[in-house]
């Protein structure tokens, strides 16, 4: 699960923590990594859980107003969502089980927000179709799931503050682990069971080392990929330059560097949009033209062995 993309946001905020500490140990950094990035995956099987704790809140309210009817004499209300397929199956995956067996603090532990949810998943346009439509399936089980996590559960402020409550990592990697919840919705098969396969923490070990070159390369050459910075900016005075800049350009060059594989634009682009987020408004344009520069730089004297595509619709930094 653990991917490029989950890897460099956690090495800009731990690079960027790494010069904020006044104690300095690369050794101790990279543990710190490891466990941030441990934590992106503690929340996939998080939020994987609290479907779970909303069918069980469904049951127990469904016991609750069965019993009213059975006592009035009137019709039970409809089991379909409580007792949907694909969010038992879930209850049931073994991995997730043992996960949440591990865990301290669980849905249960949240009965409010859960119940909120639950509430404002009733009363939806989607539970109304799906509860109304004809169709009776596993798939339509799953699809209904799917809908609902997208609509007001990968957009949820109240999900969100309780999230950040729980852990500092969660908020900066929640946008991310949402496209591989739902992806494992995709993936579920009601004839797999309880065996049903969660996505991995790694997919390799590739992953976790690019990870630790990635991380090491921009620690450890940090003065000659500034000096790059600095060559590359010309007349412009690199001390003005916005810190975070400086940290995410660092980590973009250790990666040019550092892996032959990964294309230069692949690289930049990836850079680019990190600094969207994390950087001033003016940032992107600026990393964008400055990471041309130094890319080309680097394959004119022999530094980087990779092919850059024509300057054309490059541009040069400005500020």
């Amino acid at each position: 699960m653990i991917n490029r993309e989950i890897i460099r946001i956690k090495i800009v905020q731990l690079t960027y923590a790494y010069y904020q500490n006044g104690n300095k140990n690369i050794d101790t950094a990279e543990k710190e990594l490891f466990f941030s990035l441990s934590k992106a995956y503690d929340l996939y099987n998080e939020l994987l859980s609290l479907i779970v704790a909303v069918t069980k809140e469904s049951r127990r309210r469904l016991e609750v107003v069965q019993a009213k009817a059975k006592r009035e004499g009137k019709a039970e209300p409809s089991q379909k969502f409580a007792y949907n397929r694909f969010a038992l199956q879930l209850e049931s995956n073994k991995q997730l089980s043992d996960f949440m067996e591990t865990q301290k603090h669980t849905w249960a532990d949240e009965p409010e927000f859960v119940g909120r949810l639950f509430e404002q998943i009733e009363q939806s346009q989607i539970y109304k179709e799906y509860m109304e439509a004809a169709e009776d399936s596993y798939a339509a089980d799953r699809e209904l799931w799917r809908k609902l996590y997208r609509t007001l559960i990968q957009e949820n402020e109240d999900l969100d503050q309780l999230l950040e409550e729980q852990s500092l990592y969660w908020n900066d990697d929640k946008e991310v682990v949402d496209t591989f919840v739902l992806k494992t919705i995709k993936r579920f098969d009601e004839k797999n069971g309880a065996r049903q396969e969660l996505l991995p923490e790694y997919d390799s070990e590739e992953e976790k080392d690019y990870a630790r070159k990635l991380f090491r390369a921009t620690i450890l050459n940090a003065d000659e990929y500034q000096r790059f910075m600095s060559e590359a900016s010309r007349n412009w005075d690199f001390s003005r330059l916005a810190y975070m800049d400086v940290i995410i350009m660092q980590i973009a060059i250790a990666e040019m560097l550092t892996f032959p594989s990964i294309p230069v634009s692949v690289t930049i682009n990836e850079f680019v949009e990190l600094s969207k987020f994390y950087s001033t408004p003016r940032s992107a344009g600026y990393i964008n033209g400055m990471l041309d520069t130094i890319a080309r730089h680097l394959v004119k004297t022999g530094r980087m062995m990779k092919l850059i595509e024509s300057k054309e619709a490059s541009q040069e930094p400005q500020k």
